[in-house]
């Protein structure tokens, strides 16, 4: 029952009066609708569609918390100082350490993830007692169930929010309205024009290779790897030409070792068999 410090994250807060209607109209998850005791996922796009930030926002006291790649909050401090204009908004980091729990009973107040109950939950506080587990304890839960996160398993501002599954997680509100990159989301979700997706792949031969590896069948190309944890990866992958392989009875390799693909089990796109 595992509790795992997450070094690697850090929380951004977002608050004043206008804080719901500001982040509203920037993140593609819906803030308005975001009960009390969870995380959800969202990102903040660029206006042509691409994931530049992915974090899990959660309600606070005075406005919003945002669970992002700790690397990554110096930026989204900049860019939403950016986008303040005269929003009576303000935006810090805030001294707290990020911890992410599975298999055990939730303590409280911790934030119940909403990309998947399967994930556990998560706590912001200013410091943990010692943790049974550590960051890459938790990326192999987590890539174990298929669930990619920015950094690791897609690189920032190349992946769009289909591709990132996030359309899957709860990560797009596709009925809200308008947020920065939105045009290019719908019309995604319209047209189902999404045919790369990030998926589990399974070594045959033991351990997952690094991120960046190349995902092949044949002569075909059909992606690059991203994190991975035990015999378990992610990869990000074009689905038609999976299929095409499939169907070829080519094997798929990943940096030349071959591995199995599956569709993630909460995922509800089409899949070839």
């Amino acid at each position: 029952m595992p509790l795992a410090l997450l070094p690697d994250r850090a929380v951004v807060a977002v608050t004043g009066p206008d804080a719901p209607s500001f982040l509203q109209g920037l993140l593609t998850c819906n803030v308005e609708t975001l009960p009390e005791g969870e995380a959800r996922l969202g990102a903040l796009l660029s206006p042509q569609g691409k994931i530049l930030f992915d974090f899990l926002v959660s309600r606070a006291p005075d406005g919003f918390h945002l669970d992002v790649a700790r690397e990554k909050a110096p930026d989204l401090l900049k860019r939403l100082t950016l986008y303040r204009l005269r929003a009576n908004v303000t935006v810090a980091a805030l001294p707290l350490a990020v911890a992410a729990g599975w298999g055990m009973e939730a303590p409280s107040p911790s934030l119940r993830d909403g990309r998947l109950a399967e994930l556990g939950w998560r706590l912001h506080a200013p410091e943990f007692p010692a943790a049974d587990a550590d960051a890459a304890d938790y990326a192999a839960h987590r890539i174990g169930l298929g669930v990619p996160e920015g950094g690791g398993d897609f690189p920032f501002g190349d992946a769009f929010p289909h591709e990132a599954l996030m359309d899957q997680l709860g990560g797009v509100d596709f009925k809200k309205g308008c947020y920065v990159g939105q045009e290019v989301v719908s019309r995604m979700q319209h047209r189902g024009t999404a045919r790369t997706r990030i998926v589990p792949v399974v070594y045959r031969d033991g351990e997952a290779g690094p991120a960046g590896e190349p995902v092949t069948a044949g002569e075909r190309s059909l992606g690059q790897t991203g994190g991975g944890g035990g015999s378990r990866g992610l990869a990000m992958v074009r689905i038609d030409r999976l299929g095409e392989a499939l169907a070829a009875g080519e094997t798929v390799l990943a940096g030349g070792r071959a591995v199995a693909v599956e569709k993630p089990g909460f995922a509800t796109f089409a899949w070839p068999v």
